[in-house]
């Protein structure tokens, strides 16, 4: 039987974070989209809603620190997922994967790293197979007044839509996206939440069809101004 595709709208993005200021105005931005669009406090695996995948945001080498994100992706895929995503920055883009890019690290099984290990309390107890790199930094920097929570959550968007037209028998319908830019990117949330929504209405609504394809550049130099200092 043939598997029936899965679309832009059939994906539903949790977005989940820790500051609840952020999750505020996520739910405020994303209420025109509550099947598709989930907005919810906590931490990004204990509690959490179960996913296909995970978003982490990060640098554009794939160096992850001791943030709290960082350490919640190296607790869940074991301490080789730097080298794991490293390699492949390295073999597939040339060293350095840019802000508006993202990869899909697929066939993670978390259970031969530790069968112990009581999962149970992480999302809903249901493995999460793939891991979605987005840099939204290339070093880490201030960056508050970029555009690159758009950028970041633009290039998830379009990841998610290239495996699942690439892998239609394994697609990606759940997606875990903690806050982008908001944290070492110093971005005000209210800014990184209209960013969020401003790539998701223009990838996967599509209501903004001159972003996808402009007549002027004085129109995308506007948009841009727009983009990076909405408060």
């Amino acid at each position: 039987m043939e598997e029936k595709p899965v679309f832009d709208r059939d994906v539903i993005y949790h977005l989940r974070d820790i500051n609840q200021e952020l999750v505020t105005e996520w739910t405020e931005c994303f209420k025109a989209y509550p099947t598709t669009v989930k907005p919810s406090h906590g931490d990004i695996c204990v509690g959490a809603p179960a996913a296909d995948a995970i978003v982490c945001p990060g640098n554009s080498f794939g160096f992850m620190g001791k943030g709290a994100m960082d350490s919640a992706i190296i607790n869940y895929f074991g301490q080789d997922i730097q080298d794991n995503l490293q390699e492949v920055i390295r073999d597939e883009y040339e060293g350095e994967l840019l802000v508006g890019q993202a990869v899909i690290l697929g066939g993670l099984d978390r259970t031969e790293r530790n069968m112990a290990h009581n999962w149970s309390n992480m999302n809903q107890g249901d493995p999460i197979t793939y891991l979605i790199t987005a840099p939204t930094v290339r070093v880490p920097q201030n960056v508050s007044t970029t555009p690159n929570a758009y950028l970041a959550f633009r290039a998830v968007i379009l990841a998610v839509r290239k495996h699942n037209l690439d892998h239609k028998t394994s697609p990606i319908r759940q997606v875990l996206v903690p806050g982008l830019v908001s944290g070492g990117g110093r971005m005000p949330v209210k800014r990184c939440a209209m960013q969020m929504l401003e790539a998701y209405e223009t990838h996967v609504q599509t209501k903004y069809p001159s972003r996808l394809n402009p007549t002027s550049l004085s129109e995308m130099s506007a948009d841009h101004v727009k983009m990076c200092s909405a408060v």
